[in-house]
């Protein structure tokens, strides 16, 4: 079989995999396909909540021993230790597979690139890296979990060209489309828990859930709000007395009053109060908090404020975009990032292993954030009132 042939069928194992898309924390997604004689005869997908996995999913649906000389197709390298389920290269061994053709190697130093030579002890062909990198691509959160023990922390934009997310007067729906929206709520349903900052919730009440082909899934919701600002409202926010509010988490500081907490979990609203000797939320303080609760990512949403202290405290590990084709070209526009003092392009931050798509007529572009040695803040813009304070 030829590597394009390799290619073909790791793209149509990677579709699988995305049949568990955002289901399968804390285990990562992964999908695989039996093939025989040139044709896909099962397939399997990582089963939700630490379900059993790929592997054990298409032999499964097989529902019979695979015929000899049978390839089998994995967007991650095998598990070769026992966990929650046994390991799946004992069972590939059992099944009497003839070629293991694999995506991605696994992450975690201590796995990664055991199953091959477990396998090929059995006279197992091994071919790995096929299509590695999209497939590295599906697990963003387990692969920084798994290596770090740090929860992935993401952020999404939509701007204009020149980089703004509101007109002058604050006017910023819709600047991207609604392919571009809608590709927005699939990543809400990707990771675990959303965030955004009290000014977001005054000025916007969102719902904050993923609505994708008629249904609605809600992540777990963080609000930042330092001194409880959403909590003296008249009105209070959905987020606080929806279907979902349980799912509703409110991160503030010691600053923000008892009752006003008290009064948040009697409606069965959540709150951490992280310890702060200002009125703004330690971002340092979140991320410790959510790796002790077993949160691999969040998915920050706004507003500007919040978002600009993720970059400021260096905090921000990815960033999402959506770039619209349209043009503010006013000065006093509002932009989504600010507070440093970037005088020379070694200063700047820059994103790697970009990814871009297109949706609709707007550009999404995506990556890692890398910090430069030297970063200066403008402690001027840091020091105002946070949005979350």
């Amino acid at each position: 079989m030829t590597a394009p042939d390799h290619a073909w069928f790791m793209r149509r194992a990677l579709e699988v995999a995305k049949r568990a898309w955002g289901t399968t924390h804390p285990n990562p997604m992964v999908g695989a396909l039996i093939v025989e004689d040139g044709e896909v005869v099962a397939e399997g997908a990582t089963a939700p909540v630490c379900g059993p996995h790929a592997e054990i999913n298409a032999l499964g649906a097989l529902g019979r021993r695979p015929k000899k000389g049978a390839t089998l197709y994995v967007t991650l390298e095998p598990c070769s230790t026992v966990g929650r389920t046994g390991a799946c290269t004992d069972a590939i061994i059992n099944a009497g597979l003839a070629r293991v053709v694999v995506g991605a190697t696994d992450p975690n130093p201590a796995h990664a690139g055991a199953a091959f030579g477990i396998l090929r002890a059995m006279d197992i062909d091994v071919v790995p890296g096929v299509l590695a990198d999209e497939c590295a691509d599906l697990n963003l959160i387990f692969n920084r979990w798994i290596t770090t023990g740090r929860p992935l922390f993401a952020a999404k934009s939509g701007v204009t060209l020149d980089g703004k997310v509101a007109t002058r007067t604050g006017d910023s729906r819709w600047i991207t489309g609604e392919p571009a929206r809608a590709d927005g709520h699939r990543w809400r349903r990707y990771f675990p828990a959303i965030a955004v900052g009290a000014g977001t919730v005054r000025a916007d009440n969102p719902r904050l859930t993923a609505r994708l082909g008629g249904t609605e899934w809600c992540p777990l919701r963080f609000v930042f709000d330092g001194l409880l600002r959403t909590v003296t409202d008249q009105a209070l926010p959905h987020v606080y007395t929806d279907e979902f509010r349980e799912r509703t988490v409110v991160v503030t500081t010691p600053h923000g009053g008892l009752g006003y907490v008290r009064k948040l979990n009697s409606l069965g609203v959540k709150t951490w109060v992280l310890p702060s000797a200002s009125p703004r939320v330690s971002l340092a303080a979140f991320r410790r908090r959510c790796a002790e609760e077993g949160i691999g990512g969040v998915f920050f949403e706004g507003g500007a404020q919040l978002l600009s202290e993720l970059l400021q405290t260096r905090e921000l590990d990815y960033l999402f975009t959506y770039h619209a084709p349209v043009l503010l070209a006013d000065d006093k526009g509002k932009s989504v990032l600010r507070g440093l003092r970037t005088e020379t392009l070694a200063h700047a931050i820059r994103l790697t292993r970009v990814r871009h798509e297109v949706h609709g007529d707007d550009a999404l572009m995506r990556g890692f954030v890398q910090y430069p040695e030297k970063m200066f803040v403008d402690e001027a813009a840091f020091n105002r009132p946070a949005a979350g304070g």
